[in-house]
């Protein structure tokens, strides 16, 4: 059985893929100072709950954006699991080329989309992962990473507006009734989603003005079925497609 683990800002995924189907997901909080008892800890009893024994996992891999809590998870996968890890990065074999001036400054996360998508649907994509931060990134028809474009996520422009202005409140996300809000809560909400609409779609057109070859737009992360309820432009709307991309990478680089 193959461990994944996701380590996002957010929150960590753990997943155990079996080798036909994924049989367990398992989501954390991103704690900068857990320990790896502790991760073993939470983990022994889940994997108790489904029947998993950890002398059945047989290989981990590990794609993070968090640099500090890579040793504590690196740890947690020798002492538990006994098991060295394989770590995400640009000098793995991707079956792909990062078509960047600095490859290594490319987040794993989305060379992990790039690969999924590419591996699951085919042809030239425009990724969309609306996490902690938006990114856009164009995958061509080779499977080839072009490169991307990185902006604010929804929520952290939602509380920088609350922090920025006194009189604001802090607010929860939902698709709005109307676009003109009628009180200052409607009016924040309606601001920030129809705002990101216009966001997703915006730079979706510039990017197929620059690149003539996109022609899937694929949307990820965990505001991304929120927002697919405003706007048709995606195709497909894919939650666990980083965890797919560490499953290929690790059958890659066994």
């Amino acid at each position: 059985m193959l461990l994944v683990i996701d380590a996002g800002n957010t929150n960590i995924v753990f997943a155990i893929h079996d080798g036909k189907q994924w049989i367990g997901t398992w989501r954390m909080a991103t704690v900068p100072n857990q320990t790896s008892d502790e991760y073993a800890a939470t983990l022994l009893i889940l994997f108790q709950a489904r029947g998993i024994q950890l002398k059945r996992i047989e290989r981990i891999i590990i794609g993070t954006v968090v640099p500090p809590i890579l040793y504590q998870l690196r740890l947690l996968c020798r002492q538990w699991f006994n098991i060295d890890p394989i770590i995400a990065s640009a000098d793995l074999d991707w079956g792909f080329n990062i078509l960047t001036d600095n490859p290594q400054e490319v987040g794993v996360d989305r060379l992990l989309n790039g690969l999924a998508a590419h591996q699951l649907y085919g042809g030239s994509l425009i990724i969309v992962d609306l996490g902690t931060a938006t990114t856009f990134d164009v995958i061509d028809q080779n499977g080839n990473y072009c490169g991307g474009i990185i902006s604010p996520g929804l929520i952290l422009s939602l509380e920088s507006l609350h922090k920025a202005a006194a009189c604001l409140p802090k607010i929860g996300i939902k698709k709005p009734a109307s676009v003109i809000g009628k009180e200052t809560v409607e009016a924040m909400r309606s601001g920030i989603y129809w705002g990101y609409i216009g966001l997703i779609e915006g730079i979706i057109k510039r990017i197929k003005a620059e690149f003539t070859f996109p022609n899937k737009i694929i949307g990820t992360g965990g505001l991304a079925r929120l927002l697919a309820e405003g706007t048709d432009i995606f195709e497909k709307i894919n939650l666990e497609l980083t965890l797919e991309g560490l499953k290929f990478l690790a059958n890659r680089n066994k």
